[in-house]
C-alpha cells in the first residue's frame, strides 16, 4: 500500500513523464479543436440528412419526431403515472403537478429490477414482468381502483407516428428481448395490463429518458429546449420548427426531435477517428456495427474501453512491468465507476483509488502505473466529454439558426451517470461546449428527478393542450362558417345585388351597384400611349403604359410609387389633390415628359357614383382616408383644380374608374373571357360586365356595362349580423367609421390584423396562450398586422370572400344555387 505523503511526492517528480507516455501511446485518442470542430459540422450535417424526407431513410441520425409540441408552461395540474424504463432498472413513479400560484411536484416512487433473463428473454414476458410491478405499485398506494393518466418513458430507439405510439427500432444497453423490435411497445404494454385484468389506466404519451428530461428541467426552467443523456447510453433530444421536419406533415409550430445520435457514425462517419480499441469494443458488444458513437463516449462502454487499453499497454510492457492477470483480461472487470473515482483530484484520492481498483484486479501497480492508469483514464473521459460537446453544439447552431439569434440563449437539461458523477465530465463538456458556440449562452440544469418525473410531464403538457386546444376551438368554430351559412351569405348579396340595381331602391341598398359606364372590355385593337394615376391605399401610383396592337401585341409600362403621409389621408382634400399633382410633376420630369399631354385614366378605389365615364362623385371615403371637403364631389373636378394651382402641365381626363373595374380591364387584355374584377387588399371590392337591362339607374337596354359594386359596404343594414362575432364588433367600434364597410371589415387586410390581434388578446385573458400573460405590445392596435397572416393557411373565414365570388359568376351566368361547391 502507497501512503499519501510519498505518494505526493511521486506525483510531483513522475506526472509529467507519466503523461507523456500515456499520451504518446494515445495520440489517437486525443482530439484537437480543429478535429472536435469538424466532428460537430459532419454532426450537422447528418442532423439535416435526419431532417429531410429524402435522405432520413439513409441517414444514421434518424432525427425521430416524438409528437411533443411543447415544453411545460408551469399551469400544468393534476395527478399522473409514469413508468421508466432505459437500464437494468425500471421505475414506478406518482407524480402529483399542482399550480396553484405556486408550481409544485410531489412524487412517489418505487424501484423495480429486470433480471436479465427478461432482458433477453420474450417481448411478451418482459412486459407482463412490467404490467406486474405497476400493479404492485398501485396496490401499494391505493390507487388500483382510480384511472390515472401515465407517461411511459421508453428509453431505446423508437419510430413514432403519434404521441401514443412507438415502434422499437432496436434495442440497446444490453436488452435483446425478442419480438418486440417492429412492434408499438404501448399496445404491448396495453396488452399485458388487459391480460391482468385488475386495472387500468390511459397510456396517453410515450417519450425517450431525454425528452423526459428536457420536460423535467422545463418544468423548473422554461428557457429549457433541449435533452441530453450521458449515462449507460447517450443521447439527445431538442425542440425543432416544424417547418424542418419533413418527415411529419405539417409546417407550424415546434416538435421535440429524438436525435437518437448513439448512431453517429453508424455510416462510416467516424472511421477516420475511431481506435483499435473501439474497434475492439464494437466486436465484443451485442449489436456490432451499431450505436457507435454511443460505444465511444457512454458509461457502458468507457470503463471496458480503460481496460482494452491498460490490457495493450502491458502487453506492451509499458505497465504492470509486462505482467497481465486473468482478472485484467476479463471482460467487464473494469467499471466505468472506477473511471469516475480514479479521476477524483482532491487530496490524491484518486490515485489511491486506482491503486485500490488495480489491486483488485490481482496487479501489484506502482505508482508510476497508477498515475498511468488515471492518465489513461483522463483521455478516455476527455474525448467522450468533447465529443458529446461537438455534437451538442450542433443542435445549439441549429436552434439559433432556426430563430435568426445573433446570440442564442437556453437551457440544456442533463441527466444520466457518467455526467453526474464523473468529477470532471461536466465541466469539461461546458468548456468546450463554450468554445464551440461561443455567440449561445448556454445554462446546463441538472435533473434531479429522473426521466419518470418527465414522462408525468409530458403527459401533463398533452392533457393541457388537450384541454386548451378544445376551449380555442369553441372560440374559433364563431369564426367558420358551414356550408349552410355560407349559402345564406350568397343569398343575401344577392338580394342585395338585385336591391343595388334596382331604381326604387337603390338608395337604400348597401350593395351600390354603381355604373362606371365602362361599356365593353378590351378587344386587342387598343394602341398608344396613356398616363394612369392609381390611388388607393397608403401608397400612390403614377404609370406611363405604351399600347402597341397588331401580330406582337404588347404592353410597356413605367412606374414610380408614391407614399400617401397619414396627415394628409386625414388633412383637407385640397392637401389631397395638391399632393396627388406634385407626385406626377415628379413622375413626368423623371419621365423627360414635362410638358406632354397624354390621355389619362384615373383608378380611384373608393366608392363614387358616376353619371358619365370622366365623372366620379365620391359618396364616402374608406381605408382610413378621411379629407375633408371631398365627399359629393367630383374627384375628376378636384383634380383638374389641383393642376391648375400647379400650372405646370395640363391633363386630359378620359376616365375615373376603381381599382375593380382596372383589374378587370387589365386582366380582359389578356383574356377576353374576362368580365369580373376582384380586389382582396387593403379593402374589398368586386365589379362584372351587367346587362344594361338589369341597370336600371342608366338609361337604355342594349348592350353591356360594369357595374362598381362597392360590395364593402354589404352587411351596413344588419345582413351580416348573425355572423358578426365579438371580434369584429369589437374592430368594428374601434374603427375610423363604426357601423359601416360591415363586410369590408370582415375580410379585407386593413382589418384581418386586427381580428385575429382580438382572438389573441381572448384567449390569453383565458390563460390559452402566452401563460396568461398580456404584453402590452399586443394591446396595442394596428401591431399585428395582415401580412403575419401569409404562413397560416387555414384562416377559415375567408371563405365568405370565395363564396361571394362565386355568387357573383353565379348571377353573372345565370347558374342555379345547386352551382356553389365549397
Amino acid at each position: 500500500m502507497i501512503a499519501s505523503h510519498p505518494l505526493a511526492y511521486y506525483c510531483t517528480e513522475l506526472h509529467h513523464d507519466q503523461v507523456q507516455k500515456v499520451d504518446k501511446y494515445l495520440y489517437h485518442l486525443r482530439l484537437s479543436d480543429e478535429n472536435i470542430m469538424d466532428v460537430s459540422m459532419r454532426f450537422r450535417r447528418e442532423m439535416d440528412r435526419g431532417l429531410c424526407r429524402d435522405t432520413n431513410p439513409t441517414a444514421a441520425i434518424k432525427m425521430l419526431p416524438t409528437f411533443v409540441r411543447s415544453t411545460p408552461d408551469g399551469t400544468e395540474h393534476g395527478d399522473f403515472l409514469a413508468l421508466d424504463l432505459g437500464g437494468t432498472n425500471f421505475r414506478v413513479l406518482l407524480v402529483k403537478v399542482s399550480a396553484n400560484g405556486k408550481q409544485k411536484v410531489e412524487m412517489e416512487n418505487q424501484i423495480y429490477a429486470i433480471p436479465e433473463d427478461l432482458m433477453r428473454g420474450h417481448g411478451s414476458e418482459l412486459f407482463d414482468h412490467i404490467a406486474e410491478c405497476l400493479a404492485n405499485f398501485l396496490s401499494k398506494l391505493g390507487i388500483k381502483d382510480k384511472k390515472l393518466p401515465l407517461g411511459f418513458t421508453f428509453s431505446f430507439p423508437c419510430q413514432q407516428t403519434k404521441l401514443d405510439e412507438s415502434i422499437l427500432v432496436s434495442w440497446t444497453k444490453g436488452f435483446k428481448a425478442s419480438g418486440v423490435e417492429g412492434k408499438d411497445v404501448v399496445g404491448m404494454l396495453r396488452a399485458a395490463i388487459k391480460k391482468r385484468g385488475d386495472f387500468d389506466i390511459d397510456i396517453v404519451a410515450v417519450i425517450n429518458d431525454t425528452v423526459g428530461t428536457m420536460m423535467t428541467c422545463g418544468y423548473d426552467d422554461h428557457h429549457c429546449e433541449i435533452g441530453l443523456i450521458v449515462g449507460t447510453g447517450t443521447n439527445a433530444c431538442y425542440m425543432e420548427e416544424m417547418r424542418n421536419l419533413q418527415t411529419v406533415e405539417g409546417d407550424e409550430g415546434r416538435m421535440c426531435v429524438n436525435l437518437e445520435w448513439g448512431a453517429f457514425g453508424d455510416d462510416g462517419a467516424l472511421d477516420d477517428l475511431r481506435t483499435s480499441f473501439d474497434r475492439e469494443i464494437d466486436a465484443g458488444s451485442l449489436n456490432p456495427g451499431k450505436q457507435l458513437f454511443e460505444k465511444m463516449i457512454s458509461g457502458m462502454y468507457m470503463g471496458e474501453l480503460v481496460r482494452l487499453i491498460l490490457v495493450e499497454m502491458t502487453k506492451d510492457g509499458l505497465l504492470f512491468q509486462g505482467k497481465t492477470t486473468p482478472e485484467l483480461l476479463n471482460t467487464g472487470q473494469f467499471q466505468t465507476s472506477f473511471v469516475s473515482a480514479i479521476e477524483n483530484e482532491k487530496d490524491n484520492e484518486g490515485l489511491l483509488k486506482a491503486e485500490q481498483v488495480l489491486l483488485s484486479l490481482g496487479l501489484e501497480p506502482s505508482p508510476e502505473d497508477c498515475m498511468a492508469t488515471q492518465r489513461v483514464c483522463q483521455v478516455v473521459s476527455t474525448r467522450a466529454a468533447h465529443l458529446c460537446a461537438a455534437t451538442l453544439a450542433a443542435v445549439l447552431r441549429q436552434i439559433r439558426d432556426n430563430k435568426a439569434a445573433e446570440r442564442l440563449r437556453t437551457t440544456v437539461g442533463v441527466d444520466g451517470s457518467v455526467y453526474k458523477n464523473h468529477p470532471q465530465f461536466a465541466r469539461r463538456l461546458h468548456k468546450m461546449v463554450r468554445a464551440l458556440v461561443p455567440d449561445c449562452d448556454v445554462r446546463f440544469l441538472r435533473s434531479e428527478d429522473g426521466s419518470g418525473k418527465g414522462a408525468a410531464m409530458v403527459t401533463a403538457v398533452a392533457q393541457r393542450l388537450a384541454k386548451q386546444h378544445a376551449e380555442r376551438q369553441c372560440v374559433l368554430d364563431t369564426l367558420r362558417l358551414s356550408r349552410a351559412q355560407l349559402l345564406e351569405v350568397k343569398k343575401r348579396m344577392g338580394e342585395g345585388m338585385a336591391r343595388g340595381l334596382a331604381r326604387d331602391t337603390h338608395s337604400n341598398a348597401t350593395v351600390k351597384m354603381l355604373p362606371t359606364y365602362v361599356r365593353s372590355t378590351p378587344n386587342g385593337t387598343e394602341q398608344g400611349d396613356f398616363l394612369a394615376l392609381d390611388l388607393g391605399g397608403t401608397n400612390f401610383r403614377v404609370l406611363l403604359v405604351r399600347v402597341r396592337s397588331g401580330k406582337k401585341r404588347r404592353v410597356e409600362m413605367h412606374d414610380k410609387i408614391y407614399a400617401i403621409p397619414q396627415d394628409i389621408m386625414q388633412g383637407t382634400g385640397e392637401e389631397l389633390f395638391d399632393h396627388i399633382v406634385h407626385c406626377i410633376a415628379d413622375f413626368l420630369e423623371h419621365m423627360g415628359m414635362r410638358g406632354a399631354s397624354l390621355p389619362l385614366g384615373f383608378t380611384f378605389s373608393f366608392p363614387c357614383r358616376q353619371s358619365r365615364l370622366d365623372q366620379g362623385i365620391l359618396l364616402k371615403w374608406t381605408k382610413g382616408f378621411k379629407a375633408t371637403g371631398c365627399e359629393g364631389q367630383d374627384v375628376v373636378t378636384l383634380l383638374k383644380d389641383a393642376v391648375h394651382r400647379h400650372e405646370g402641365f395640363d391633363l386630359d381626363v378620359v376616365a375615373v374608374v376603381n381599382d375593380t373595374v382596372g383589374t378587370m380591364m387589365t386582366c380582359g387584355y389578356e383574356d377576353p373571357h374576362c368580365e369580373v374584377g376582384l380586389i382582396v387588399g387593403t379593402g374589398t371590392n368586386a365589379c362584372y360586365m351587367e346587362e344594361m337591362e338589369n341597370v336600371e339607374l342608366v338609361e337604355g337596354n342594349t348592350g353591356h356595362m360594369c357595374v362598381n359594386m362597392e360590395w364593402g359596404a354589404f352587411g351596413e343594414h344588419g345582413e351580416l349580423d348573425d355572423f358578426c362575432t365579438p371580434f369584429d364588433r369589437t374592430v368594428d367600434e374601434c374603427s375610423s367609421n363604426p357601423g359601416k364597410q360591415r363586410y369590408e371589415k370582415m375580410i379585407s387586410g386593413m382589418y384581418l390584423g386586427e381580428i385575429v390581434r382580438n382572438v389573441l388578446l381572448d384567449f390569453t385573458a383565458k390563460g390559452l396562450l402566452f401563460c396568461g400573460r398580456l404584453s402590452e405590445r399586443l394591446k396595442t392596435r394596428g401591431i399585428f398586422e395582415t401580412k403575419f397572416l401569409s404562413q397560416i393557411e387555414r384562416y377559415v373565414r375567408i371563405q365568405v370572400c370565395v363564396c361571394v365570388c362565386v355568387c357573383l359568376c353565379v348571377w353573372v351566368c345565370g347558374c342555379s344555387e345547386g352551382a356553389l361547391h365549397l
